[in-house]
């Protein structure tokens, strides 16, 4: 049932996670953690709100433009059922911003593949990138990423090691204009302190949860690994870099996290892709299909668990 329904790409797969993702949003915030906003902080939620929204559609477009995945919606279905098991994150207006950005980076990053138009891909990414580590200061790690795209595709052209000081240079400029203007040039030394907070076995609830997610997450990525030898050298590379990304989001989860602040959903996109792609293995239907039932109604028990202990 549920294969057929996701096992396709059809305008009905989003009608479902969206509602379903508005829903949860208010259910998050409301009822979950009762929360109480004013008008203002309201207006703000209803940005996140939407940002996250186009964060599926971003996760879907990275996935169909380029072939990661089959002809199926697994990807999204799981970056959603990933958001049921860890709804932290929907209080964390800046994991929501951040985690868009870093989409769009890798949006480009992957692109590269096609060799057109490299340096101005190179230079979005670095865009992008820190664009997002202005809501988390240490996601700007993910220049890395930018460093071994370059590396992957083409290294030897030195310019294109330039680039990314060219967009570090505009990004720089631009926001130290924008402070001086809003007399807060404090920011900067404030927000890039890069300190390390190992306290997610003290701040998540059941760090459980975090383990067998990437544990999964791991599991689904070997399996993707070993079976790229029937996969063409471009996809091998954009799955290369997709497990990175996935590396530097966890990274940045044990780093970063605290009593207020969920990164984890930086990881959520190749998370789910290694997911998906794990699903796709599965030869046989009957399993695949035990297998997705089990995937969404762990989520649903963990959640009204939840529930019941608080």
């Amino acid at each position: 049932m549920i294969s057929g329904i996701f096992g396709k790409t059809k305008p009905i797969n989003f009608i479902i996670l969206q509602g379903f993702l508005f829903v949860f949003y208010w259910f998050v915030n409301f009822v979950l953690y009762k929360n109480h906003y004013g008008p203002e902080k309201l207006v703000t939620k209803f940005v996140v709100l939407g940002v996250l929204l186009f964060s599926v559609f971003a996760v879907d477009f990275i996935v169909k433009r380029n072939q990661i995945t089959a002809t199926n919606s697994f990807a999204i279905l799981y970056f959603t059922l990933l958001i049921v098991i860890f709804p932290e994150v929907l209080l964390d207006d800046n994991s929501v911003f951040c985690t868009f950005f870093l989409l769009l980076a890798l949006r480009r990053l992957i692109s590269l593949k096609s060799l057109k138009n490299l340096k101005l891909k190179i230079l979005d990414a670095t865009i992008w990138t820190l664009i997002a580590s202005l809501f988390y200061d240490w996601a700007i790690v993910y220049l890395i990423l930018v460093g071994i795209a370059i590396y992957f595709y083409e290294p030897k052209n030195i310019k294109n090691w330039l680039v990314p000081l060219t967009g570090i240079f505009a990004v720089g400029i631009i926001v130290y204009s924008f402070l001086i203007i809003t007399d807060n040039l404090d920011f900067l030394s404030n927000h890039y302190q890069l300190s390390l907070k190992f306290d997610v076995m003290e701040y998540w609830k059941d760090s459980t949860k975090l383990a067998v997610y990437a544990i999964f997450t791991f599991i689904g990525a070997t399996m993707t690994f070993i079976k790229m030898s029937k996969l063409g050298m471009g996809k091998i590379i954009t799955m290369r870099l997709i497990a990175i990304s996935l590396v530097l989001g966890f990274t940045i989860t044990f780093l970063k996290t605290s009593n207020d602040i969920y990164p984890v959903l930086v990881t959520f996109c190749p998370g789910a892709i290694f997911l998906a792609k794990y699903v796709e293995l599965i030869k046989k239907t009957t399993l695949r299909e035990i297998v997705l039932i089990v995937s969404v109604i762990a989520p649903l028990l963990l959640l009204i668990t939840q529930m019941i202990v608080k």
